[in-house]
């Protein structure tokens, strides 16, 4: 596996949607490619699932879904607000959210990743798992190949798509270590339920799938939420809690994660379910500020490593930004490819293509949402607010009623929450998302 030569055209580490989009567009248009993966199966590494917002995929593989390993087509979005005893919900639905342009998928990652890598496998990448990645080789300042222990693989150029703590980027110097507040916690399970349980408890119909998420007392008051996704015979639920919130607390996520299964208004959806899989790993949390450099001389990268990730406090967004990346940063090396250069300044086409796509538009659009996320209140005060308020409405107990005003004026208070922080919040959500 060594060698002073090239051994390919390009090197991608990182078997994840942003690798496999890379890896793939590279081989349909006639590069050599090989796609490292540390696990001993691309996606063997990767736990429970999520929402693949899947127009970009399907532009890259039309009709993808009729043979990958997706779940449910979501139909149904739902945002619970809960405190120990009570939930507040928005509930949306559409049949229309499940076909296109707009379909999202639940997805199981083992599952999807080991297809989209079979995908570019067939497309003629040399798919490698089982290899831990130990360095990007460096000579003359230029990225030309990977170290894996005592083996050395070279190429003009490497896709960085190995994770949230993108060693290969530290490295190369394109990016810092991740701070605690950057990135987020996610404890994650799988609970196998009979196919017509699901339906059943979430309304759903057929193959349809509703992808739901939770605040409040789920993450204690700290920033972060519970999130729960309907596959076909199981649910993914999990939490995910900021980092630095959770050292600071000094509170377990195991614990957590616990507590929010059993919480009296979680657990009838799980009841009588069997526990499949259960683990752990970080995921980018400040969206843009932790886009750093994406490229120098024969590296980019793309997906987690790059911190492509979104989270509007309604909708969490990653495997489409990944795949974009990964097709953006395809593109870039293609003509790199063409040209004969894979200097920075040739691979500097990565970023102006991101930057026309929708990638760093949208990362730039929700740039604040992180900002308006780290405000305690939204975990605390607001849902004991917004139970409240909804227990003053519906609540008769035989005594004469109030005006709404009234009902809103006593929630405020018993939550305390004050009009000027409350007018303040909502100046600072319109901004953000």
């Amino acid at each position: 596996m060594t060698g002073t030569t090239e051994d390919f055209d390009a090197i991608v580490v990182g078997a994840g949607p942003a690798g496999c989009a890379a890896a793939y567009r590279m081989s349909m248009a006639g590069l050599s490619v090989v796609l490292i993966e540390r696990g001993e199966t691309p996606g063997s590494k990767n736990l429970s699932g999520g929402v693949l917002y899947s127009a970009v995929l399907n532009e890259l593989i039309p009709g993808f879904y009729e043979t990958a390993p997706v779940e449910r087509p979501i139909t149904r979005h739902t945002t619970t607000f809960l405190t120990k005893e009570a939930s507040c919900s928005l509930d949306y639905r559409s049949a229309g959210l499940g076909a296109p342009p707009y379909n999202a998928f639940s997805v199981l990652r083992a599952k999807f990743d080991e297809w989209f890598a079979g995908v570019a496998e067939q497309a003629g990448a040399f798919v490698m798992p089982g290899i831990r990645v130990d360095e990007p080789v460096v000579e003359n300042g230029a990225v030309v190949g990977v170290r894996a222990g005592d083996d050395v693989l070279r190429a003009p150029v490497v896709v960085a798509a190995d994770g949230a703590n993108s060693f290969l980027a530290q490295a190369a110097g394109l990016r810092p270590r991740n701070a605690p507040k950057d990135v987020a916690l996610g404890v994650k399970a799988i609970i196998r339920l009979p196919r017509h349980t699901i339906e059943n408890r979430f309304g759903l119909v057929g193959d349809e799938g509703a992808a739901c998420s939770f605040d409040g007392e789920v993450t204690a008051g700290m920033m972060g939420g519970g999130f729960l996704y309907t596959n076909i015979d199981s649910l993914s639920v999990g939490l995910v809690v900021r980092l630095d919130d959770l050292i600071e607390s000094g509170a377990k996520a195991s614990q957590l994660l616990a507590d929010f299964l059993d919480h009296p208004l979680v657990q009838p959806l799980l009841r009588d379910g069997e526990l499949a899989e259960y683990g752990a790993h970080l995921v980018p949390e400040s969206g843009s500020a932790m886009t750093h450099r994406l490229f120098t001389d024969g590296m980019v990268v793309a997906g987690d490593a790059a911190g492509f990730a979104i989270n509007s406090g309604l909708v969490v967004r990653g495997m489409d930004l990944a795949i974009g990346s990964g097709v953006c940063a395809a593109d870039a090396i293609i003509q790199a490819k063409t040209l004969g250069d894979f200097s920075a300044h040739s691979l500097s086409a990565y970023q102006d293509r991101l930057e026309d796509g929708f990638v760093l538009k949208d990362l730039h659009t929700y740039a604040r949402a992180p900002h308006f996320l780290d405000r305690h209140q939204l975990y605390s005060t607001y849902p004991e607010f917004l139970t409240q308020l909804l227990h003053g409405i519906f609540a008769t107990d035989g005594t004469p009623r109030q005006h709404l005003v009234t009902v809103a004026r006593r929630a405020m208070n018993d939550s305390g929450l004050r009009m000027s922080a409350l007018m303040g919040d909502a100046v600072a959500a319109g901004r953000s998302l």
